[in-house]
């Protein structure tokens, strides 16, 4: 088997992996000014995808420029997940660098698209693949792909313990190479209900002592996680941006979260806010809860709420995710200083952080590769891949970190 890495090595973003130069796995971008996407494209016979985040789909409509149709096989939610950020990606930035396809481009995603359950094997190039729950958002899938020769087990994103919108990721099938994720690879993550207990406590707080929370947080996965959390301790919220369209989509796919009853539930107890700015500034002015895009306060509707509550040290902005270097929510959380729609804004609001992450810590990734000591390792998707991979070679493994554009062959 021949692997080729076009893209998410030694880095978090724009992961691609070229299968036997047939069969593409991810095809993402990562996000900055200007925007990098993986470093050629490729004509590949079909497209495999394991879940619906912007540097695992961000740039798959390009594949089908000219007259490329390979099929491309995902779980319903993460075709739908993709659709909507290709269509967003378009509202922002069509005709532009930053947008590496066109409208027709994504109507024929729709054309070219398969939708498979877990553990459900089917075939792509050649190759036989199926997918497994990855704990990581609705629809995630780890991928195993055989090529008759070799198994490859391709964790993707993952998570090893449950959350409130879906289960841990369990499955750990025969392989004889794996490629592994390694974004917390030097983080062991408080519990899950001691930081859910940390994050109502303040809220609450807030709230009673008459001040404003905006919660930013991550269109796909984490505000709905944040609406559970609301909901399960009885926190009167809103919620605002995509993570609302997000939320009535995953509501017509049951069987890809952990509990539909909850989720329902979590729609109700939040007001949906559907209005401009002006709404918005009105619903800033409340004693209330607002769970909101951008996870980073790199646009959205959080660039509206941010600057309404700021001057008010009672009020409160609970980061509910990773901040990468350079963005706003990042400067906010070191300086309580962030740029906001170009201006730089003192920020005399309390600001936190709360490490509500959907990735599997050094000890979920630990747990994981326990399953696979005689199997080859390669360490991508994460800003340390290289020392992790040294220190898994110290404990035994068969472990290295490839580089971009890097072939490896099994």
């Amino acid at each position: 088997m021949d692997i080729r890495f076009l893209g998410g090595t030694r880095e978090v973003g724009r992961s691609a992996i070229l299968v036997n130069d047939r069969l593409l796995l991810d095809y993402g971008m990562l996000t900055g000014t200007p925007p990098q996407f993986p470093v050629e494209t490729p004509e590949p016979e079909a497209v495999v995808v394991s879940h619906g985040h912007l540097d695992h789909v961000g740039a798959i409509p390009s594949l089908l420029s000219g007259d490329r149709r390979p099929p491309i096989h995902w779980t319903p939610p993460t075709r739908e997940l993709a659709l909507t950020l290709a269509r967003d990606t378009l509202k922002l930035h069509g005709g532009t660098y930053d947008c590496p396809f066109t409208e027709e481009e994504v109507r024929r995603v729709t054309q070219v698209s398969e939708t498979h359950g877990y553990r459900e094997s089917f075939e792509a190039a050649g190759h036989e693949v199926t997918f497994y729950n990855a704990g990581h958002i609705p629809g995630s899938a780890h991928v195993l792909v055989d090529d008759g020769d070799t198994r490859l087990f391709y964790t993707a994103d993952f998570h090893t313990e449950d959350q409130r919108l879906v289960a841990a990721s369990t499955a750990r099938p025969d392989a004889d190479v794996v490629i592994c994720e390694s974004t917390y690879s030097d983080v062991e993550h408080d519990p899950r209900q001691r930081i859910e207990g940390q994050f109502v406590e303040s809220v609450r707080t807030t709230v009673w002592e008459g001040g404003t929370v905006v919660v930013p947080a991550f269109a796909i996965g984490r505000t709905q996680e944040m609406l559970l959390v609301c909901a399960a301790n009885d926190i009167d919220c809103y919620a605002d941006g995509m993570g609302t369209r997000v939320t009535k989509m995953l509501r017509q796919h049951p069987s890809f979260v952990r509990d539909e009853e909850a989720l329902r539930r979590a729609k109700s107890n939040a007001r949906f806010v559907t209005g401009r700015d002006g709404q918005r500034r009105r619903i800033a002015a409340q004693n209330t809860v607002i769970v909101t895009t951008s996870g980073m306060l790199s646009g959205g509707p959080a660039m509206t709420y941010i600057p309404e509550i700021r001057s008010n040290p009672t009020n409160k902005v609970t980061l509910t995710g990773y901040q990468v270097e350079g963005t706003p929510g990042r400067s906010l959380l070191e300086t309580g200083r962030a740029e906001i729609d170009g201006r730089v804004m003192p920020v005399s609001a309390r600001v936190e952080w709360y490490d509500f992450s959907a990735h599997a810590d050094r000890q979920g990734l630990l747990d994981l590769l326990g399953e696979y000591e005689g199997a080859q390792i390669l360490v991508n998707h994460g800003d340390r891949c290289a020392a992790f991979a040294d220190e898994l070679a110290t404990e035994g493994f068969d472990a290295s970190a490839p580089k971009l554009g890097h072939e490896v062959v099994v």
